[in-house]
């Protein structure tokens, strides 16, 4: 005889403190990376550039001529986008001359270079955006489907969580995407004398709680994922 768990079960299982906990650690590093952005940037650098000035000198420095820099609406929105070949700065950082924003400027340029270098981590992280993107929407759905499916709700089970694991994959490969734009923009910074080695220790600071946001959003996919696992892993038909 088949017993389903029931939807209730599946909302309000123990398992969703893996949920809160993953919540807690984003929201925690975000708000970590808020305050130290907001501390350094109290602090102005001695060249006296902003971050979007900092941009185009890295960019013309690397011959990325083709590589614009824009400025867009929002705190720390700051992105590169490959399919435009922009560099979008934030109203906190394009404009900017504290160290925290021209460390952010120069991350991103890093994205750049890495796409010009053609490092693999932020290739496999592009080309698993689409499937991603779809597997973080349709995963839990498709496992719960499955779940009330009978004999083929195992399958469906697998399937969702096949899905939902691409979505963890892809926040797993941004960690070192996002490392070694850090890496390669303090190296920037400092061989072309941007800032100084007291105004990089800041910048270090600025770029490494940052980079928490990244790990904190990977433990948190992980979690999730393993409630999955643990919710409808178990999932079978019994006698």
């Amino acid at each position: 005889m088949y017993y389903p768990m029931g939807i209730y079960s599946i909302t309000y299982n123990w398992t969703y403190i893996l949920v809160i906990i993953g919540a807690i650690l984003s929201m925690a590093a975000s708000a970590h990376v808020k305050s130290t952005f907001r501390k350094y940037s109290q602090i102005r650098s001695g060249s006296g550039m902003t971050g979007a000035q900092t941009a185009m000198r890295i960019l013309d420095k690397n011959l990325l001529t083709d590589v614009t820099v824009n400025h867009i609406s929002g705190e720390l929105t700051d992105h590169y986008n490959p399919s435009t070949k922009a560099v979008n700065l934030s109203d906190s950082v394009y404009g900017s001359g504290s160290v925290a924003a021209i460390g952010v400027a120069a991350h991103e340029c890093g994205h750049v270079l890495q796409h010009a270098n053609g490092y693999v981590p932020i290739s496999i992280r592009t080309a698993l955006v689409p499937v991603a993107n779809f597997g973080s929407k349709v995963g839990l759905p498709v496992c719960i489907l499955g779940f009330f499916l009978g004999n083929m709700g195992q399958t469906f089970i697998s399937l969702g969580i096949l899905l939902f694991s691409f979505g963890v994959l892809f926040q797993i490969v941004t960690l070192p995407v996002e490392f070694d734009a850090s890496h390669r923009a303090l190296l920037q910074l400092e061989s072309q004398g941007i800032l100084s080695e007291e105004e990089l220790q800041c910048t270090r600071k600025v770029l490494s709680a940052a980079a928490l946001t990244y790990v904190a959003a990977a433990a948190a996919s992980i979690l999730s994922l393993l409630r999955l696992i643990l919710l409808f892993g178990g999932n079978r038909r019994r006698d």
